[in-house]
């Protein structure tokens, strides 16, 4: 009778927090900044991208003052070149990136109707809210798939999904190419789940609801705080979590 091998099958090597490197793009304010705070807090080494140096260097010396020290990075996700640039660098110094969370994005029509937006603007907000996310999740998995973990969380926005049609009738059509570069980036997070073990690595979309934040506004029901606990969490699940998701407070929302 052949003998039959009852071993467990290998388990991911899963860092401990002090020995993962993070990367959040926008993370120089509102709820990038947050998310980075947090994450520091966690043990990690954590990279915060933006496109100004001035602007990332005064969030690091505030951050680090807070207890939560980040190392800023001049990234400019709309660029293929900055992309790879830091990629680069991150490859040098690190030779790993363990999470990533496709923050950074623009509003740039916000109230104005889908039939009357500027194709430039429609793809300025494209470059920004869905190519760079892109960019940098080809390549992030592969530096992923080489250590075994990897843990990505796109910032999306319910104003993306179908559900906003019933929810928010008043919006009509408002807004739409920043709603349409969102949809894309819910696709997105899909597809590349798909393409990904869902066990050593996960992909998941995240909507962190009203923030009071620049984009936001000051009148928004959340704080920075809030708003960025769901993309902590996606951000450091385990291998049990979820892989190709939308989630709102901690929760499965619909597309």
């Amino acid at each position: 009778m052949e003998r039959q091998d009852h071993r467990l099958p290998a388990q991911p090597d899963v860092p401990p927090p002090a020995a993962r490197v993070a990367l959040v793009t926008g993370g120089n304010r509102g709820i990038g900044r947050e998310i980075a705070r947090q994450l520091s807090r966690m043990g990690m080494t954590v990279l915060i991208g933006c496109r100004d140096p001035e602007k990332g260097e005064a969030a690091a010396e505030e951050l680090a003052r807070e207890g939560a020290p980040v190392r800023p990075e001049v990234l400019d996700v709309a660029s293929r070149s900055s992309v790879d640039a830091l990629m680069e660098r991150v490859k040098a110094t690190y030779g790993r990136l363990d999470v990533l969370v496709n923050n950074a994005a623009v509003l740039l029509d916000r109230g104005v109707p889908v039939l009357e937006v500027e194709e430039g603007v429609v793809r300025q907000t494209l470059e920004t809210n869905f190519f760079g996310p892109l960019r940098l999740i080809q390549a992030a998995v592969p530096l992923m798939r080489k250590h075994r973990y990897g843990r990505i969380v796109n910032v999306s926005s319910g104003l993306g999904t179908y559900q906003a049609f019933e929810l928010l009738p008043e919006l009509k059509g408002q807004s739409g190419a920043y709603r349409l570069s969102k949809s894309l980036l819910n696709y997105l997070t899909c597809l590349a789940a798909k393409e990904v073990d869902g066990r050593d690595i996960k992909i998941n979309a995240v909507c962190p609801g009203s923030v009071r934040t620049d984009m936001g506004g000051p009148d928004a029901p959340l704080s920075a705080e809030e708003g960025a606990d769901t993309a902590v969490w996606l951000a450091t699940v385990d291998a049990d979590g979820p892989n190709g998701g939308f989630f709102r407070y901690r929760e499965k929302a619909e597309w």
